[in-house]
C-alpha cells in the first residue's frame, strides 16, 4: 500500500471526512433536545475494526477521544463474526469506556459484502438520564448512582429488531423520554448515514483494497506526527493548575499537576502529583485524559492543519495515570461533572507544552464552561429540563488578544440562544454581556467573559450550577496578567443574596434571579508594552475600565475620549 496513488488516497481521505460531517450535520437537524439541536453538544466518528478513529467530525474533542474506549469495549466485547447487519450497539457506563452518564454512545457495524468494513459510531449528550437532579450532572452527587441510569454494552437493535424492553426501560427512567427517545433515534440516523456513504466506497474500490487504504492514512498521519514531535525541543515540563472545588468539599482545591515527555517521537503525559480521587462528581476515568492529550499533541504537532486527523495521529500518546487519583477514580467514584477537570488537564498538558513550543500555545484560557440545567414543572402541569453554556475568555497569544467568550481545548459547544432557552422553560434572560477588565492585562490582552443574568417566571426550579474560577485564575505568561475571576449570586425575590461557591444544587422560585460573570484569560507579555492605540480602544469599546487603564497600564483617557 506505501505505493498507492496518491490521488486515490486523498480522494478517500477527503470523503471519509465529508462522511463524518455529514453524520454529525444528521445528528444535530435530527435532534429534539437544545443542547444538541442549539448547543451543538454531540459528535460522530467513523472507526476501523481495529477500533482506530478513520475519520471524525468537527465536533467535541471530548467525545471524539471518549468514543475510542467504547468502540474499543464493543469490539472486545463481541466478535465481529458474530455482528449482523441491522445490530445497533449502545453504552454510557462509564466504567465501562464511557466518559459521563448523559453521554450515550450509538455504535453501528457497517457491513459490505457480508462483512464488517467498520464501525459508525455517535455520542450525544442527552438532556436527562435521570438520577438526583434535572439535568442528570448534580455537583453534589458522591457516588455514581445518584447520577443517572447505567448502561452497560448492549444491543440496542439485534438484526433491524429493536429492543423493546430495553427502550421501555430507559423511558421509564428519564425526565423527558420523548426527548430522549428523539435524540437517540437522531443518533441512529447518523449512524445510518456513516454506513450507507461507506458501503457505497466498497463497489469502487473493492473491500479489501479499502481497508488497505485506511491503514496507509493511519499509517502516515502516525508518520508525520512523530515526525512533527521529533522536530520540538526534546525533554520533560511541568505544568499545574486547580479545580476551585469537588462540588462536595467546596473550601478545597483539587490538584492537577503533569509532566510532559518529548522524546523519540512519543508524547508521554505523567499524572504523578494529582489530588487522590474526590468524593464529588469531578472525577475523570481514562479516557478523558486521553483526550485531553489528543487535543495538546495536535496543537503543537499541526497548527496549519495539514496532518490528516485519525487514529494515526494519537499513536504516539502514553498516559500514566496513578490508580485511585482524579484522573484514573475507582468505582462507583461520581463522573458526572468531569468536563470541568477535563478542560483543566488539557490547559496543563498544553502549560507543559507551551515551555518546548511558546509560539504555538497562548496564555492560560479561563477554559470554563459554565453548565446550568435548569428543571421544575410549569404551572400547566408540564414538566421541563432545559440547560445553558456558558464560556469565558481565552488566553492571549504571541502576536493577538484572547477572545472574549469564546469556548477553547477539549469542549467545543454553543450557547443556547436566549430565545431558544425562553421556549422551552419559564426563564426569561435579562442580561448577556461581556465582562468590564476581566481579560488578563499584557502586551496582548487576554480574552474577555461574560455576564448574565436569567429570572425564574413560573413555580419552583431545581438549578444545577457548575463553573470554574471562582478561585483560581487564568495564568498569564511572560509577565501577562492573570484573568478575572468568575462569580455568581443567587438574588432571592425578597431582596436577599446567596453567593455560589462555584458549583451549587440550588432551588428557584418565582422573582428568582441568578446573575452569574465568567472569567477571563490570561494576559501575555508585559503591559507596559501594550500599543496605546489599543488601550485606547480597549477602553472605548468598554473592555477596559479607565481605572484599570490607568492601573495597569498606566494610561489616562482624556474625559473626551
Amino acid at each position: 500500500m506505501t505505493r498507492v496513488d496518491p490521488v486515490t488516497l486523498e480522494v478517500v481521505r477527503n470523503k471519509l471526512d465529508g462522511i463524518a460531517n455529514e453524520m454529525q450535520l444528521t445528528l444535530v437537524r435530527s435532534a429534539f433536545s437544545a443542547i444538541v439541536k442549539e448547543g451543538l453538544d454531540a459528535s460522530a466518528s467513523l472507526f476501523t475494526i481495529r477500533g482506530e478513529t478513520l475519520a471524525q467530525a468537527l465536533a467535541v474533542p471530548i467525545h471524539l477521544g471518549a468514543l475510542v474506549p467504547m468502540v474499543g469495549h464493543l469490539l472486545q466485547s463481541v466478535p465481529i463474526s458474530s455482528m449482523r447487519e441491522g445490530d445497533i450497539f449502545i453504552l454510557n457506563d462509564t466504567y465501562q469506556g464511557g466518559t459521563h452518564l448523559p453521554d450515550i454512545a450509538v455504535m453501528m457495524p457497517v457491513f459490505t459484502g457480508g462483512q464488517v468494513l467498520a464501525i459508525s459510531a455517535a455520542m450525544t449528550h442527552h438532556q436527562d438520564v435521570g438520577g438526583m437532579a434535572p439535568g442528570s450532572t448534580p455537583t453534589n452527587a458522591t457516588e455514581i448512582f445518584q447520577e443517572g441510569l447505567r448502561i452497560p454494552l448492549l444491543r440496542l437493535y439485534d438484526a433491524g429488531t429493536p429492543n423493546e424492553t430495553l427502550l421501555a426501560l430507559l423511558r421509564r427512567n428519564v425526565r423527558l423520554p420523548e426527548i430522549l427517545m428523539g435524540d437517540l433515534n437522531a443518533e441512529i440516523a447518523a449512524c445510518t448515514i456513516g454506513a450507507r456513504r461507506l458501503a457505497a466506497l466498497a463497489p469502487t474500490y473493492g473491500e479489501e483494497f479499502l481497508a488497505g487504504l485506511f491503514a496507509e492514512l493511519l499509517d502516515r498521519s502516525e508518520l508525520m506526527t512523530r515526525r512533527a514531535l521529533a522536530a520540538l525541543p526534546q525533554g520533560t515540563w511541568r505544568y499545574h493548575d486547580f479545580l476551585d472545588n469537588d462540588g462536595v468539599d467546596l473550601d478545597r482545591l483539587v490538584r492537577i499537576e503533569v509532566a510532559v515527555t518529548l522524546g523519540n517521537g512519543t508524547m508521554i503525559c505523567d499524572f504523578t502529583g494529582t489530588s487522590a480521587q474526590v468524593r464529588g462528581p469531578f472525577n475523570a476515568v481514562p479516557s478523558g485524559s486521553y483526550a485531553a492529550a489528543c487535543f495538546g499533541l495536535r496543537a503543537v504537532t499541526d497548527p496549519k492543519g495539514l496532518i490528516p486527523n485519525n487514529g494515526g495521529c494519537f499513536r504516539p500518546i502514553a498516559l500514566a495515570l496513578p490508580e485511585g487519583s482524579l484522573v484514573n477514580p475507582r468505582e462507583p467514584a461520581p463522573t458526572g461533572c468531569r468536563t470541568s477537570t477535563i478542560k483543566r488537564i488539557t490547559g496543563c498538558i498544553l502549560g507543559a507544552l507551551r515551555q518546548a513550543a511558546p509560539e504555538r500555545v497562548p496564555a492560560d484560557s479561563a477554559s470554563e464552561i459554565l453548565i446550568l440545567h435548569f428543571g421544575g414543572v410549569r404551572a400547566d402541569g408540564g414538566r421541563y429540563v432545559t440547560s445553558q453554556l456558558l464560556v469565558a475568555g481565552s488566553g492571549a497569544g504571541p502576536a493577538s488578544d484572547g477572545v472574549d467568550v469564546i469556548e477553547t481545548d477539549a469542549s467545543n459547544c454553543l450557547n443556547v440562544p436566549a430565545e431558544a432557552l425562553m421556549m422551552e422553560a419559564p426563564i426569561r434572560v435579562h442580561r448577556a454581556a461581556l465582562n468590564r477588565d476581566s481579560g488578563g492585562a499584557g502586551r496582548q490582552r487576554g480574552g474577555l467573559g461574560g455576564i448574565y443574568e436569567y429570572e425564574i417566571l413560573d413555580g419552583e426550579a431545581t438549578v444545577t450550577y457548575r463553573a470554574e474560577r471562582h478561585f483560581c485564575q487564568a495564568a498569564g505568561y511572560a509577565g501577562g496578567g492573570p484573568g478575572g475571576f468568575a462569580g455568581a449570586i443567587i438574588r432571592r425575590a425578597s431582596g436577599e443574596e446567596e453567593e455560589i461557591p462555584s458549583k451549587i444544587v440550588a432551588r428557584l422560585v418565582k422573582g428568582d434571579r441568578l446573575l452569574i460573570r465568567t472569567a477571563g484569560g490570561g494576559g501575555r507579555g508585559e503591559p507596559a508594552l501594550r500599543d496605546r492605540a489599543a488601550i485606547a480602544a480597549d477602553v472605548a469599546n468598554g473592555k477596559v475600565s479607565p481605572e484599570a487603564a490607568r492601573e495597569l497600564y498606566r494610561f489616562v483617557a482624556e474625559p473626551a475620549g
